[in-house]
């Protein structure tokens, strides 16, 4: 049985295992560990398993910039799950639960850049549908949103963290 909890300091080193095996290399590992060294958190989820984190996502601040105006909103990514544990569904248990409490917490908006089959089926549609557009050159159907309050998302330029510059 899977459970989905809060990361713990003592989960560090091996939130970092997961993100590197997932991806085959340390970038995304590299990144987790950068953003939450700079206190750019909004929620780290993990997923365990008989005692073992198999499973990671994290959500981090985002701006959506139009204008004179900005929008706070909230990036998926990376979310990692050890390569023997794929394809088990912890992966989207670990989604609908970073969504839920995204939404609890009155985050109006998600934006991912992933799989263009996968995320969908959680209600994500491509982000230019809201004129949004990604700051860095991305096809057009990766780069995805999702309000969780109903008019939440206009038009602008949506920024990262200058952490993922960095890796």
């Amino acid at each position: 049985m899977i459970t989905i909890r809060q990361e713990k300091p003592e989960d560090v080193a091996a939130i970092y295992t997961v993100n590197e095996q997932a991806f085959g290399q340390a970038a995304e590992a590299e990144l987790v560990d950068k953003l939450r060294a700079n206190g750019k958190v909004t929620l780290s989820l993990v997923a365990v398993q008989d005692g073992e984190i198999v499973g990671h996502i994290l959500f981090s601040p985002m701006t959506i910039e139009s204008g004179e105006q900005t929008f706070a909103a909230v990036g998926l990514g990376p979310m990692a799950v050890r390569p023997e544990f794929q394809k088990q569904g912890i992966g989207s248990q670990l989604i609908a639960r970073g969504l839920e409490q995204c939404r609890a917490h009155g985050h109006a908006c998600v934006i991912v850049l992933g799989h263009p089959e996968y995320y969908p089926r959680f209600g994500f549609v491509p982000a230019s549908r809201y004129g949004i557009r990604c700051e860095y050159d991305v096809p057009d159907e990766v780069f995805m949103a999702l309000e969780l309050r109903d008019g939440a998302l206009g038009a602008g330029l949506a920024k990262y963290q200058p952490e993922f510059n960095e890796v």
